[in-house]
């Protein structure tokens, strides 16, 4: 596609949201950045964790230390390592260490399998680790030389910045995300992709005066924001201290360190929402997003935390992280989903269909333009293809990402989010939107959460399966099914409804869909 075509009414409200464009550091690396931030701010607290807090000057000699280390191991710049390191100013002190090394991070989870582990690390053509369980990685992965944490890593005496230097262009860190094909597919971001994220951000306040949780693992891409996000301005990042998120726990963190802004996928922010509003109370911003939002729980947030608290935040890993932002002052009209918002700073954002710009209130896949977008694939030349391209968009040639994502905008700008192009399934020859069904099963005053997939049932045909959390024993599957027979079309009703006690979230916090599905099919039959 070369050009796309454009009315006027389209044309319009297109260049008013695109309107974006804020100044920001585009010349500079995340290491310089931090190096500078660390001169200004040497005294004050860049990271706490547990009991320990580190000043941007002690953070800094850390990841200096390191870095040492990493070149005398033969971390080159243009480099990739690994680094699998469990949450902690270790963690954060070796990321910055990678940097300062003119390479990429690369975050690694140990709790993956052999064989993803060993593609990721392929892929990246990975040959250094910086780990805090060598002996484990080392027996696991005998090509890649383990750079251990401790033992000398952040040996004492006062280290210079070393002299290595990085491009605004050049690949910060990858991030790994599921492929379609069954392998995982690496995304690369650029140092400029990170300043354009947390500079001059419209979403929250980020200055030497914020506190911002880091909660998500570091192979999530919300952790681009929670980390890079304090420690490019001078605030604190406030490390949470254990694997899996509690709600006494988050509390807690929030409260004693004076978090005033956090990210919660929206599993996780549903949960929080019903079982302890207060957990939020004490936050500034809650930042939240990864899956479309129930209307109900946002409703009982703004009657809980008030209006201009919340922002539902949107963006694919491949544009770093967020693309959109939405501050929640009200419910949308009934019957709508919650909008997803206006592009963010440096974001531009396009709605099209069949090679044309949408006009308000008309649906097409939402591509994203901007210094956010990740130079392509590792290794997938034809998803580069695919889903990275360049055309004439109102006489000026834009490089965009299809998101697969379907929305439209308001008249006010605002897109709104109607589900992915692949979740448009076909059951008994009827195409069907799954996120229609959860939105009408979140409208029910007897249903808590909801979760919908498409699965095969044994003679290989496919049906559609509802799990709900109840609020109360008049939550009963046929009552579920009865309810929706007022809204959908039978075709569109699920064939089963499993009552669950919770809905299981995988690290990231998102709905675990295979452990779902487990309970579906318990002897594991295959699933869609």
């Amino acid at each position: 596609m070369d050009r796309l075509i454009c009315d006027e009414k389209a044309l319009s409200i297109h260049r008013r949201i695109n309107q974006t464009t804020d100044p920001y550091p585009s010349d500079s690396s995340l290491k310089d950045l931090f190096e500078q931030c660390a001169e200004r701010h040497a005294s004050a607290v860049a990271v706490v964790h547990r009991d320990r807090r580190l000043t941007y000057r002690s953070l800094n000699e850390l990841a200096n230390a390191m870095a040492a280390r990493l070149l005398t191991e033969g971390a080159s710049p243009g480099d990739t390592v690994g680094v699998c390191v469990g949450r902690s100013p270790e963690l954060i002190g070796a990321l910055l260490a990678v940097l300062k090394c003119g390479a990429a991070y690369l975050p690694i989870d140990a709790s993956w399998p052999d064989e993803r582990l060993r593609e990721v690390l392929r892929d990246s053509r990975c040959r250094l680790v910086v780990s805090d369980q060598p002996a484990e990685l080392a027996d696991r992965f005998p090509d890649q030389r383990i750079v251990p944490v401790g033992g000398g890593l952040e040996s004492s005496g006062r280290h210079s910045n070393p002299g290595t230097t990085a491009g605004p262009d050049d690949i910060a860190y990858i991030n790994f995300t599921s492929g379609s094909t069954g392998r995982p597919k690496g995304v690369p971001i650029r140092h400029r992709s990170v300043a354009r994220l947390v500079f001059n951000a419209r979403y929250t306040t980020l200055d030497e005066n914020s506190v911002v949780l880091h909660a998500a693992p570091v192979s999530f891409d919300a952790a681009t924001f929670e980390i890079w996000g304090p420690l490019l301005h001078g605030g604190t990042c406030v490390l949470y201290p254990a694997s899996f998120v509690r709600l006494s726990e988050l509390r807690r963190v929030l409260a004693n360190h004076g978090v005033t802004v956090v990210f919660l996928t929206t599993a996780l922010f549903n949960t929080v929402v019903d079982e302890a509003p207060d957990t939020l109370s004490p936050v500034g911003t809650i930042l939240t997003g990864g899956e479309a939002h129930s209307v109900t729980h946002i409703g009982r947030a703004l009657d809980y935390y008030g209006a201009d608290r919340i922002v539902s935040v949107y963006g694919p890993t491949e544009c770093t992280t967020f693309a959109t932002y939405y501050p929640v002052r009200g419910l949308p009209p009934a019957g709508s989903a919650l909008p997803i918002g206006l592009p963010l700073q440096n974001t531009r954002l396009y709605v099209v269909d069949n090679g044309r710009l949408c006009a308000p209130g008309e649906v097409g896949e939402v591509w994203l333009a901007g210094p956010g977008l990740s130079p392509g694939y590792l290794g997938f030349p034809e998803a580069i293809r695919d889903r990275f391209i360049v055309c004439d968009i109102d006489g000026c040639r834009e490089r965009l990402y299809r998101t697969g994502d379907r929305g439209y905008l308001m008249e006010d700008g605002n897109v709104v989010f109607q589900g992915r192009l692949d979740h448009q399934v076909k059951v008994n020859g009827f195409r069907v939107e799954i996120g229609e069904i959860s939105h009408h099963l979140d409208q029910d005053p007897d249903v808590k959460q909801s979760y919908v997939a498409v699965t095969e049932t044994a003679a290989g045909g496919k049906i559609l399966v509802a799990f709900v959390v109840p609020t109360s024993a008049h939550c009963t599957p046929s009552a579920v099914r009865e309810k929706l027979t007022t809204r959908l079309p039978e075709y569109m009703i699920p064939s089963v409804v499993h009552l669950c006690g919770s809905l299981p979230l995988t690290v990231t916090g998102k709905v675990d869909r295979s452990a779902l599905l487990t309970l579906h099919h318990p002897s594991g039959a295959s699933s869609l």
